[in-house]
């Protein structure tokens, strides 16, 4: 077991290669940064129509309600508003875990090197 702890690195590195590595090292960085803001970025856009989508929601409701002739024709205004609010948060809900799948996704790629 003799001889030189990492003896078998013992190829040396020029400038050449030092740079070439330190190249590709800059590259898969900024590819990683590239990749994540482009998520992050499809992600903000998704997430700044569900707001639009829920002001609207909240604005036809009142609306609606200001147009009713009835308690009983106000309540079910309310609660169809109601309900199309617990669909939404339940799509929220999948869009937040799809959006943290593609985040992790590309990390987990970087980290993989591919």
């Amino acid at each position: 077991m003799g001889g030189k702890p990492h003896e078998h690195m013992t190829q040396e590195i020029g400038p050449t290669q030092l740079f070439q590595l330190g190249k590709r090292q800059t590259d898969a960085v900024l590819n990683l940064q590239k990749e994540l803001l482009d998520t992050y970025e499809e992600a903000s856009r998704a997430w700044l129509s569900r707001v639009k989508s829920e002001v609207e929601l909240w604005s036809n409701l009142a609306s609606k309600l200001t147009a009713t002739h009835s308690v009983p024709e106000g309540l079910e205004t309310y609660r169809d508003c109601v309900s199309q609010r617990v669909q939404m948060a339940a799509e929220d809900g999948r869009r937040l875990f799809d959006d943290g799948q593609k985040i992790i996704g590309v990390i987990t790629r970087s980290l993989n090197g591919s």
